[in-house]
C-alpha cells in the first residue's frame, strides 16, 4: 500500500484507480479495471509483460537491408567507369550506408533511392508495431517503461541506417531488459550498432594502435572520438556535473577504442543469419592502461572498456541521476527530493535491480499525490487517447504521420539527451491546436458509437471536474463531446 495518507475529492479507491491507469499506464481503455488495490495491479504486470510482441518481431531484419544496399552499391561501382574530377560526393545523410566513392551514375542514384524508400517503410511499420504494442498490451506500466527507458538511452533516427534500425533498438537493446538489471540493458544498448553509428564510435581509433600506426604510414590521421564515451557518463550513467572529468571522457573514450560494428562495410565477415552486430576490433585499440575517476584499469582489450562501465553502472552518481529522471516522470517535473533520495537508495542496495526499483516507485506516496503532476508528451497524449477510444486498428492513422504533426517523431528525438520530460516544452499554444486537430480527427474515426459523457467516467474515473463534464454534456455533437474530452485538462495530464 502507499506509504501515506491520500486527500482527494473523490473516493480514495477511485482516485488510487486513475493514477494507476493513467499515471503509471498508458490510460485508460473504457473496460479497464485497476481492481481493489491499485499498486498491487502494477506489481502484477511484470508477470504479464510480453518482451517480444509479435508485431515488433515481424519487422525486417535491417541489418540485411543495409548490407544488400551497400552490397549493390559496390556492385554498381566497379561496373561503372572511373569517376570525372567534378563528381558530386554522397549527401552527408548517406555517409554511413555507401562507399567511401561518391556516387556517380544514375543505377546508383536509383540504388539510393530505393534503399531509401525501403527504410521509410521499415520505419512507418515500426512506428506502427510500437503504437500497437501500446494499445493491447496487458501491462501498460512496464510498456510506459520501455518508452522512459528508450529516451533514456536514445538514438535519433537522422539518416538512413539509423532509421532503419530505430525500432530493432528498442526492441533488442530496451524491451528485453526493462525488468531486469540497469547493467545488462547499459551493455545492450552500447553495444547496439545503432548505438555504436549514431555517436560515431566504429570511426574511433585509438592514436597508438597498430591501425592508427600503419594508417600514418600512407600520410592518413584516424584518430579517436570521444562521442560514446561522453554521453555514456553524462547521460546514460553519472550525470552531468557529476565530477567527472574531461580527462576522464578521453580515456574512457581510449578504453572503448576497438568496440565496433561488424557486417556494416565492405570488410563485413558475419554469416548472412546473423549480417550486423557488435564486434571488438583489437587493431583499433588503444593500448596501455587508464585512469578514469581515480580508479586505474589494467585491463587488456575489450575487457578494459567493460571493466570501466560495470564500475560507472554501479556509481552512487548513477543511481542518483536514474532515480531522478525516474521521479521526474513519475512525481512531477520538479522531482521530490524524499522520493530521489529513496530511489537512489533502492538502486544502489539492489546494485541496479529494476524491478526492486519500480517497487519502490509503486510504494511512494510522492508517486500517488491526487492532483495531476505531469503534462503528457505528444506520444503519451496520442497513445491514451487511441486506448480510451479503443481504436486498436490503425490502419486509418499513421501513427508516424501523427506524431510528426504533434512534434515528437519517433525515436527522432535530434539529440543524444532525447526529448525533454517537462511540461514547458509541450504545453505551448501552437502545440496544443495540433491535438485539437488531432483529436478532431480520432474523434471522427471513432465515430457516433461512444458516448462521451459516460466514456469520460470510464476512462477518468473519479477525476472529471463539473467545468469538464458540462462541456462535454452540452457540446453540438457527439464527435465534438469526445473531441472535448480529448483535450481536456484532466486528459491532458496524468
Amino acid at each position: 500500500m502507499v506509504n501515506g495518507p491520500l486527500r482527494s475529492g473523490a473516493s480514495p479507491a477511485t482516485s488510487l484507480g486513475a493514477i494507476a491507469l493513467n499515471r503509471f499506464g498508458l490510460g485508460a481503455r473504457p473496460d479497464d479495471r485497476p481492481g481493489a488495490d491499485p499498486q498491487r495491479s502494477l506489481l502484477d504486470q511484470f508477470a504479464r509483460y510480453d518482451p517480444a510482441p509479435a508485431a515488433l518481431m515481424a519487422l525486417p531484419d535491417a541489418g540485411q537491408m543495409v548490407q544488400a544496399y551497400q552490397s549493390e552499391q559496390r556492385a554498381l561501382q566497379q561496373m561503372s567507369p572511373p569517376a570525372p574530377p567534378s563528381a558530386m560526393a554522397p549527401a552527408a545523410s548517406d555517409a554511413a550506408v555507401t562507399p567511401a566513392s561518391p556516387l556517380r551514375t544514375p543505377e546508383q542514384q536509383a540504388a539510393r533511392k530505393d534503399f531509401t524508400q525501403e527504410v521509410r517503410a521499415l520505419y512507418r511499420q515500426a512506428v506502427q508495431a510500437r503504437m500497437a504494442s501500446a494499445l493491447t498490451t496487458d501491462a501498460p506500466f512496464v510498456e510506459r517503461l520501455v518508452h522512459f527507458w528508450s529516451n533514456h538511452f536514445c538514438i535519433s533516427a537522422d539518416n538512413p541506417q539509423l532509421t532503419a534500425f530505430a525500432g530493432a533498438f528498442e526492441r533488442d537493446a530496451i524491451r528485453p531488459h526493462v525488468l531486469g538489471r540497469f547493467e545488462d540493458m547499459l551493455f545492450a544498448v552500447e553495444q547496439h550498432p545503432a548505438m555504436l553509428v549514431y555517436l560515431n564510435q566504429a570511426q574511433s581509433v585509438g592514436p597508438n594502435s597498430q591501425a592508427a600506426q600503419r594508417a600514418a604510414q600512407t600520410g592518413k590521421v584516424r584518430g579517436l572520438n570521444e562521442n560514446l564515451a561522453r554521453e555514456i557518463m553524462e547521460l546514460h550513467t553519472l550525470g552531468v556535473r557529476s565530477g567527472y572529468s574531461q580527462a576522464d571522457v578521453t580515456e574512457f573514450a581510449r578504453a572503448l577504442t576497438g568496440w565496433s560494428v561488424d557486417g556494416l562495410g565492405a570488410r563485413g565477415t558475419r554469416p548472412e543469419a546473423d549480417p550486423v552486430g557488435f564486434v571488438f576490433r583489437p587493431q583499433t585499440h588503444e593500448p596501455g592502461d587508464r585512469t578514469i575517476l581515480g580508479k586505474r584499469y589494467g585491463q587488456a582489450g575489450a575487457e578494459q572498456a567493460h571493466a570501466v562501465m560495470t564500475d560507472l553502472a554501479h556509481a552512487p552518481a548513477t543511481a542518483r541521476h536514474v532515480a531522478t529522471k525516474l521521479a521526474r516522470h513519475f512525481a512531477g517535473d520538479s522531482p521530490p527530493p524524499a522520493l530521489v533520495d529513496r530511489l537512489a537508495h533502492s538502486f544502489q542496495r539492489s546494485r541496479g535491480d529494476l524491478k526492486g526499483l519500480y517497487a519502490t516507485l509503486i510504494a511512494s506516496p510522492e508517486a500517488w499525490v491526487p492532483q495531476p503532476v505531469k503534462f503528457k508528451t505528444p506520444w503519451e497524449w496520442s497513445t491514451s487517447a487511441l486506448r480510451a477510444l479503443g481504436l486498436t486498428d490503425l490502419a486509418r492513422l499513421p501513427i508516424e504521420a501523427a506524431q510528426q504533426q504533434l512534434g515528437q517523431p519517433v525515436w527522432k528525438p535530434g539529440s543524444p539527451a532525447g526529448w525533454d520530460d517537462t511540461a514547458p516544452s509541450w504545453a505551448a499554444p501552437d502545440a496544443l491546436l495540433r491535438r485539437v486537430e488531432l483529436a478532431q480527427r480520432l474523434a471522427g474515426i471513432a465515430g457516433r458509437s461512444l458516448d462521451a459523457r459516460i466514456l469520460a467516467s470510464q476512462v477518468l474515473p473519479g477525476t472529471l471536474s463539473a467545468a469538464t463534464a458540462e462541456q462535454i454534456a452540452f457540446a453540438e455533437s457527439s464527435t465534438v463531446a469526445l473531441a472535448l474530452l480529448l483535450v481536456s485538462p484532466e486528459f491532458l495530464r496524468r
